[in-house]
């Protein structure tokens, strides 16, 4: 969130399955320390009627990438919220143990779309006073899958997982669970904003595509996808648009990903099955979401 606006892409669709019924947000976190990422985050999810839902930034360390189309601070500017800056949000890391020791065990579906700074927190955290669990321990018993948009198949750079490299290696060589990958090479075929922007809309994404799209020429025939693909398979998951290759991840000390297949692994990384176009309307939908009245 800062750099890239399919984050807010990416967390409309979430909040559109909400509303559906078929999601229900724990929380929201940042694993980029850009100032503007808290707020951005409390826009998003005020808008849609959820102001309470708790938003985690990263405090102490990572990634810090700003926003040089400026869609972050003319969101945070146009649209109603409370936090004003990252240091009235909570820590991520405590937040993501608040989270997930109150929940059923193996009931929690983990989508990350940036980088792995807070996951690599987690899993090397030790007991606290919201659990007696280290964070490996912790996070096999009450999660269920992580779904990742990291990563190149079969092998290659991708921003999330070289932006922290050190972090990336680390989860997924030791995360406990099964891990669904959406890959560059997904995300980077199905285009969408185009209706959006041109919709009567007047929602934070519509705002945020407007300002980005206008500016970016590699955008010029519609915003790649890559992180509302991920929001869409872990939610929906996969098998109704795309095959999945079982194997492991492997991050080389550079931050370059390799993959091991193995039909015993418990990672998978995504193949289309649905063509991009069909994805691209589907999602463009979902983008489109105006908020749902719970009263």
């Amino acid at each position: 969130m800062g750099p890239d606006y399919d984050d807010v892409g990416a967390l409309t669709l979430l909040h559109a399955f909400a509303d559906s019924g078929k999601a229900e947000i724990l929380a929201t976190m940042a694993s980029n320390n850009y100032a503007l990422v808290a707020p951005s985050l409390e826009v998003i999810n005020t808008y849609y009627l959820r102001p309470t839902i708790p938003v985690g930034v990263q405090k102490t360390h990572g990634v810090n990438i700003g926003c040089r189309q400026h869609w972050t601070d003319s969101i945070v500017a146009r649209f109603p919220h409370t936090l004003d800056s990252n240091s009235q949000a909570q820590d991520a890391l405590q937040l993501y143990r608040k989270i997930l020791a109150s929940q059923p065990d193996s009931s929690v579906v983990i989508v990350t779309v940036g980088f792995l700074t807070n996951l690599n927190d987690l899993l090397r955290s030790s007991p606290d006073s919201f659990s007696p669990l280290n964070g490996e321990a912790l996070i096999l018993k009450k999660v269920k899958r992580l779904v990742a948009m990291a990563g190149k198949f079969p092998e290659g750079w991708e921003f999330n997982v070289k932006q922290d490299f050190e972090s990336s290696k680390y989860v997924f060589d030791h995360w406990p669970t099964r891990i669904i990958l959406s890959g560059f090479e997904i995300g980077e075929k199905i285009l969408t904003g185009k209706k959006l922007i041109s919709s009567t809309v007047k929602s934070p994404a519509k705002m945020a595509f407007s300002i980005a799209m206008s500016i970016s020429e590699e955008d010029k025939n519609g915003r790649m996808s890559w992180d509302e693909t991920a929001v869409l398979v872990a939610v929906e998951g996969p098998s109704f648009a795309f095959g999945e290759v079982s194997g492991k991840m492997i991050v080389e000390p550079s931050g370059y990903n390799r993959w091991n297949k193995d039909d015993l692994g418990k990672h998978t990384y995504l193949t289309f099955r649905k063509s991009p176009e069909e994805l691209s309307e589907l999602i463009e939908r979902y983008i489109m979401h105006e908020p749902v009245s719970r009263k």
